[in-house]
């Protein structure tokens, strides 16, 4: 149903962002290599496929969402990829072509007047991340939407969330978080009118049970969130929509150097008349990585790692095409993100901040048996230079400071790696990590299986899926 140009030069429909429209069962997957006996679950991974151009400019993570699975059993995997059947992917198809406009156009521009998404009028394509929670997949959007619930291991269609009625009118933003030892999952969500953001708890039975306002001073763009075993972690970025033009429907960022960061710990059932503020150096978060408490004779610490950009509003020359202005936020080195910690002091208020490392990467990733606690090790991607794609994997040690890294060649592109325990691990480290790959120059995807204590050494084995797939942002591994 691809209504897409045939000689399409668009940089983000074309190479490693190439969109599929063929979904697969296969069971027969040709392997190098020996699958391991240890490794069970399932690797799900969000891409953008796009079906229509947009009205004037497109933006990947305009793409609609499709999921990816690998299932490991018993040393055989098994690889399925859906469309997320979404409202906006339906009526798109019976109309034969755009319905609304996309992230770099105007709302005005959308024939349609309804939509989803922070600043309205916007398809909510969930193609920005995926989690599993409670036996279910949950895909989402960054700008706010509904949230497709789909079988983790057949990727079949369940619908949207409900949660008996209580799911938010104002939608959900990705990077919902599970707590794998509490059975929860935390979320937020944000939008453009007081007290512009929300955060709640939905339970093991996917019940919503806890839901209350993070007053803000106006409308923010976060994008991430963290959590501890007794807090939940927001943040208020000084990079967001210009108030004076999202009153005349104009919906551009801008960066606020004289403005703290600021961060809301809130205990995970706590009222916004608990939330304690905390002020640190002006910045934007993409992504978090992990956070946990810690006590010691100063008091009691939140401890958060994420990755401070240092530019977060790029330069743009005065002669820049139009793909520079908007691509910019795209491009990790241009942003200069680094690792980084801030720790939060419960007991006096005080605010310690420092980097963790001068390297740029992005998009870390753990063993969710240690999310929201202490943890040692992160995985993180080789930024590809002036690009949204990946050229390789890093394993990150946080006590010794050492780094391993295995890049994937010229022209072949990665994924966000997952961390997979082992069955009957006995450390943090012990298990796989799981990508998947895109061969530009050989026109093929595989997935990739690493062993997590050996990174440099290269893949145990590799899966060819049936076909190359798109680039996209999010992955997530669970054992379902």
């Amino acid at each position: 149903m691809s209504t897409l140009p045939v000689d399409d030069d668009h940089p983000y429909r074309t190479g490693a962002w190439r969109p599929q429209t063929t979904e697969y069962t296969a069971t027969e997957l040709p392997v190098v290599g020996t699958i391991p006996h240890d490794l069970n679950g399932v690797y799900l991974r969000n891409t953008e496929n796009p079906l229509h151009p947009n009205f004037e400019r497109y933006h990947p993570f305009d793409g609609d969402g499709m999921i990816h699975m690998m299932s490991f059993a018993n040393g055989a995997a098994e690889y399925r990829n859906r469309f997320v059947r979404t409202i906006g992917l339906e009526v798109e198809r019976e109309a034969g072509g755009v319905q609304w406009a996309g992230l770099a156009e105007s709302p005005k521009k959308s024939p349609r007047t309804d939509g989803w998404g922070a600043r309205t009028r916007m398809k909510d394509a969930s193609s920005t991340d995926v989690v599993v929670h409670a036996g279910v997949a949950y895909s989402s959007f960054y700008q706010c939407g509904d949230l497709y619930q789909l079988d983790p291991r057949t990727l079949d269609d369940r619908g949207r969330a409900s949660w008996n009625g209580k799911f938010p009118s104002c939608g959900v933003s990705a990077h919902t978080k599970v707590d794998e030892l509490a059975n929860e999952m935390l979320f937020f969500n944000y939008e453009t009118t007081a007290p512009f953001m929300h955060y709640g708890v939905v339970d093991a039975n996917h019940d919503l049970v806890h839901y209350v306002p993070i007053p803000l001073a106006g409308a923010r763009l976060p994008h991430d969130m963290a959590f501890t075993e007794n807090f939940a972690i927001l943040n208020d970025c000084p990079l967001f929509w210009d108030a004076d033009l999202v009153a005349k429907g104009v919906y551009a960022t801008k960066w606020h150097p004289e403005m703290p960061t600021r961060f809301a710990v809130i205990p995970r059932r706590g009222q916004s008349s608990d939330i304690r503020w905390f002020e640190a150096d002006p910045t934007y978060v993409l992504h978090w990585i992990n956070a946990f408490e810690t006590h010691d004779h100063e008091g009691h610490w939140v401890v958060l790692d994420g990755f401070f950009q240092h530019s977060p509003s790029p330069y743009i020359p005065p002669d820049a095409d139009i793909n520079t202005r908007l691509f910019r936020f795209l491009d990790l080195y241009a942003m200069d993100s680094r690792p980084y910690r801030w720790r939060f002091n419960l007991t006096t208020g005080e605010t310690r901040e420092g980097p963790l490392s001068d390297e740029v990467t992005e998009f870390g990733m753990i063993n969710g048996r240690h999310g929201g606690r202490p943890y040692r090790y992160y995985y993180s991607v080789v930024p590809t230079p002036g690009r949204f794609e990946f050229d390789g994997i890093t394993r990150n040690d946080l006590h010794t400071g050492k780094k391993e890294s295995y890049l994937f060649g010229p022209g072949v592109f990665g994924s966000e790696t997952v961390m997979a325990p082992r069955d009957g691990a006995t450390s943090e480290d012990d298990g796989y990590l799981v990508t998947f790959t895109i061969d530009v120059n050989n026109d093929v995807s595989e997935c990739l299986v690493f062993d997590a204590q050996g990174v440099a050494e290269g893949p145990l084995c590799r899966i060819r899926l049936p076909e190359r797939i798109s680039s996209g942002t999010h992955a997530c591994w669970s054992p379902t």
